[in-house]
């Protein structure tokens, strides 16, 4: 009885990750799914504070002393900056989806600039949330 032929194998088409040199527009598509996963964490913060706010004064201090220590401010600096850094990320997407911004150089600068942008904005937030506190 003949063999049948053993079957071909191939390589992929497209190289491992670690050929890719890592560019900031590899880093922030990186960030943007994390950040989009973190906001899970942020909304259902959002959402422990509404039930606390509901559920009496009892259940709101606990919540607004959590927040109200430094372990909790640096959850809600974290998530301000989450935030951000998504709505940045998703508005260099949108100037992508209008035909702008392809060539290398402003690919660069979005990318630079959603993370430079965010950082300054959460902290420009936090400063003037604390002044008028």
């Amino acid at each position: 009885m003949p063999s049948s032929p053993r079957p071909t194998v191939t390589a992929p088409l497209s190289p491992h990750l670690q050929i890719y040199r890592w560019t900031w527009t590899m880093a922030m598509s990186v960030f943007h799914r994390i950040t989009g996963t973190a906001l899970y964490g942020g909304t259902a913060l959002v959402a422990i504070w509404l039930v606390a706010l509901a559920a009496g004064p009892a259940a709101y201090g606990w919540v607004a002393w959590f927040f109200g220590s430094i372990l909790g401010r640096l959850v809600l600096f974290a998530y301000t900056w989450v935030l951000l850094h998504h709505m940045l990320g998703g508005l260099r997407h949108f100037v992508w989806d209008v035909g702008q911004g392809f060539d290398r150089d402003k690919r660069m600068a979005l990318a630079r600039g959603t993370l430079i942008a965010s950082v300054i904005l959460t902290v420009l937030i936090w400063a003037l949330a604390l002044l008028i506190r």
